[in-house]
């Protein structure tokens, strides 16, 4: 209970510039949480599709991995869509290949979408802390000017304390939206990296088997 009325003595002291840095936490967190509860979900469905699919396609049944990706709609069954979409109409890989490609340009966008946000939020913070201190020190300044010489050093250290309340605030809303934003950024990464390798993966199958076919034929 004590260390609640800490906080919230400690976020009364810092002044008006308290309010817009707590909009910035509110707003960067709720990104965040929906950014992080998307991603989780696309990386968890990409897992469970590529593991239904993949030996399927090692079988050379393209056919029926088509109709599973069809119906899924994960990142990984759309773009392996598009390039079984083609492989049924042309067998040269280039074609099969730039189909993939295609469809990862419209997927990344999709994965990264609002993640910058959190980085300028956390870089607004920063800068809303330092605005609310100068201002502080500012209306410190003009009060000491007016005040009695004998109280001038003690409201003026009183003042600088309350002042930085603002830029300590508002360092600590911003290194947390900033590690969020890195893991985000992470994710997004190693997402479009397994998307990258399960087309490449999907890329050898088909044309392993449209080899296996030629030399038999």
């Amino acid at each position: 209970m004590e260390s609640i009325y800490s906080i919230v003595g400690f976020f009364q002291k810092g002044g008006t510039f308290m309010y817009p840095i707590l909009l910035v936490l509110t707003i960067g967190m709720a990104i965040a949480i929906e950014r992080w509860v998307q991603l989780s979900r696309t990386r968890s469905e990409n897992l469970k599709i590529w593991a239904r699919v993949q030996p399927i396609l090692v079988k050379g049944e393209f056919d029926s991995a088509r109709k599973i990706v069809d119906k899924d709609k994960s990142t990984i069954a759309q773009m392996l869509s598009m390039g079984l979409a083609r492989q049924g109409a042309v067998r040269r890989r280039e074609d099969i290949e730039i189909a993939m490609e295609e469809s990862m340009m419209e997927i990344i966008p999709q994965l990264e979408k609002r993640t910058p946000y959190i980085g300028l939020l956390s870089n607004i913070a920063t800068l809303l802390g330092l605005l609310g201190t100068i201002m502080g020190l500012i209306e410190a300044f003009t009060a000491v000017a007016n005040a009695n010489p004998a109280e001038k050093a003690d409201l003026l250290s009183a003042s600088i304390s309350v002042a930085m309340n603002t830029t300590a605030f508002g360092l600590m809303v911003a290194i947390p939206l900033l590690l969020i934003h890195a893991k985000l950024t992470s994710t997004t990464g190693q997402i479009v990296d397994s998307l990258e390798m399960a087309s490449v993966k999907a890329l050898n199958s088909i044309s392993s088997f449209s080899k296996r076919q030629n030399s038999t034929s």
